[in-house]
């Protein structure tokens, strides 16, 4: 009856609008079967938007461009939270014995760093359950540099992960322990996250169908693994595909993709090495015979013959860290970094050359081909070793790589050459701030912002790096600069040097990094 009331004041024409609008502007898929449910949401968020008429609000959205404050509205009528701690325990069990003991050895003894990604977090659980498996598995994780990223498109989800408070209802299935070791007991059957495991984590506001990723300056580069689980199914084809590359784009060679079991067809991982683990399936990226595996059968690899390395390390639940060789492999040199003598100041006749060179090797970079950017600026330096637009893109594909002391190197020789660029400033704080040098990039921000008092960027960065060290008025001192500046700004306008961020989207940034609970 419902049905049959809503088609009756709804014409299917307007229908089918709504669906194709909702589906380009959020990624939320709703073909004709799930209108029904389209239309509850629809409904649900009208009174936000205005309206009591629904027809009319219906119209309204389809005459304008969404912007951010209104795609979150949307979201939270529209998107569906269901998750809890160690969801699909055969993935986190894959995970925890194979995957990161392997990266753990490899990074143990020099860069000690490991980036993670939980994208369509919904409301934490799934970004706080590799926080506690990260310390279980690392005896000493102080010591290391962990970025936990959480994005999602509900400003109502975020808020509650951020919070850290879950029911009894999120614990379901998991070990005793869990709520005992790593969460207190607030009372009336709720429980929030310790301090330690909730600091760990870092949520902010993303919506997967834009091309804002991957991108060093909202963390979203160099990933070691990607968790995107029971979010691909409500997205088109069309759109599954997009994500899944950019996903590809945004990890390290060798990185993986972690989805939900039968989410999507596998033929939409075609540059992926499709992994057989006991019970479930993963990505990862690289080449089949690079990694020395054996295809089974077309696009998919069997893991158990590659197990019996792992055979002696300890299964879900960890109760000690992963054990590491007393002397560790070094790992391989680092690719070497053309020596140049002395900067040769380019002929006003190569200028046209040159930028060029530059445009060839930026779109290579904005198509995520990190290798052929870097390959074409290599080959072309001894033309472009005065040209420092082309050195920090250079600096940048590195860094998207995963190389921080190449990026660091061509960043400062940047700077050697123009010392009162503040965008090259900024990027050197964002290298600094991913090896971990957190005094070392406040400086770099400042210089930034001595040289251009109206970037927002840096005033951003430095309220963060200020909030972690305790520095409390003076991060809100920053964000509060910022958002002055953003005032500026429409809510669509993309900030200069962001690589797509815009001012709305900056401001939902900003206001969640000052409600945050600061560190003990």
């Amino acid at each position: 009856m419902e049905n049959a009331h809503i088609n009756k004041r709804i014409p299917n024409e307007l229908l089918s609008r709504l669906s194709d609008f909702v589906n380009i502007n959020m990624g939320l898929y709703f073909p004709k079967d799930r209108w029904l449910d389209l239309l509850r949401g629809i409904r649900s968020a009208m009174p936000e938007f205005g309206f009591d008429d629904l027809e009319e609000g219906i119209k309204w959205l389809l005459s304008n461009p969404l912007k951010q404050r209104q795609i979150e509205v949307l979201a939270c009528h529209l998107t569906v939270g269901e998750t809890y701690f160690f969801r699909e325990p055969k993935t986190f069990e894959a995970i925890e014995k194979h995957i990161l003991p392997k990266l753990i050895r490899a990074r143990w003894q020099n860069q000690k760093r490991i980036r993670i990604w939980s994208a369509g977090c919904c409301t934490g659980e799934e970004a706080y359950s590799m926080a506690i498996l990260l310390s279980r598995l690392i005896h000493d994780i102080q010591n290391w540099n962990t970025t936990i990223l959480a994005t999602d498109i509900n400003p109502l989800f975020l808020k509650k992960a951020q919070d850290g408070i879950y029911r009894e209802w999120s614990f379901r299935g998991t070990p005793y322990w869990l709520k005992e070791q790593y969460f207190k007991d607030r009372g009336n059957g709720f429980y929030e996250i310790k301090p330690r495991f909730k600091r760990m984590v870092k949520f902010q506001y993303l919506n997967l169908v834009e091309d804002t990723f991957p991108s060093i300056y909202n963390d979203t580069n160099a990933m070691d693994l990607i968790f995107c689980r029971n979010v691909l199914m409500y997205f088109s084809t069309k759109q599954v595909e997009k994500v899944i590359c950019r996903f590809h784009q945004s990890l390290l060679d060798e990185g993986w993709l972690v989805t939900a079991s039968s989410e999507t067809s596998h033929i939409f991982y075609s540059q992926y090495i499709t992994v057989n683990f006991p019970g479930t399936i993963l990505y990862k990226k690289g080449a089949y015979e690079a990694q020395g595996y054996t295809r089974i059968e077309d696009g998919y690899v069997d893991i158990q013959s590659h197990l019996q390395e792992d055979e002696d390390l300890i299964h879900f639940p960890m109760t000690t860290p992963v054990k590491i060789p007393s002397n560790p492999i070094p790992e391989s040199p680092d690719k070497p970094v053309p020596f140049i003598e002395e900067p040769e100041v380019a002929a006003e006749d190569d200028e046209e050359i040159i930028e060029k060179i530059y445009q060839e090797a930026l779109q290579m970079y904005n198509q995520g081909r990190y290798e052929g950017t870097i390959d074409l600026i290599l080959n072309s330096i001894h033309q472009c070793d005065s040209y420092p637009k082309i050195m920090t893109l250079l600096a940048k594909a590195y860094a998207n790589r995963g190389e921080l002391k190449h990026a660091l190197n061509w960043c400062e020789k940047a700077l050697q050459i123009d010392k009162l660029n503040p965008v090259f400033h900024h990027l050197h704080a964002v290298i600094l701030q991913e090896q971990g040098e957190q005094d070392k990039a406040v400086h770099a921000l400042k210089r930034a912002l001595y040289l251009n008092p109206d970037f927002v960027l840096p005033y951003f960065m430095l309220g963060n790096l200020q909030r972690q060290q305790g520095k409390l008025l003076e991060a809100e001192k920053h964000f509060e600069n910022a958002m002055n500046i953003l005032g500026d700004y429409d809510q669509d306008e993309v900030l200069p040097e962001s690589e797509g961020m815009t001012a709305g989207r900056m401001r939902e940034l900003i206001r969640m990094s000052m409600n945050k609970e600061m560190p003990a």
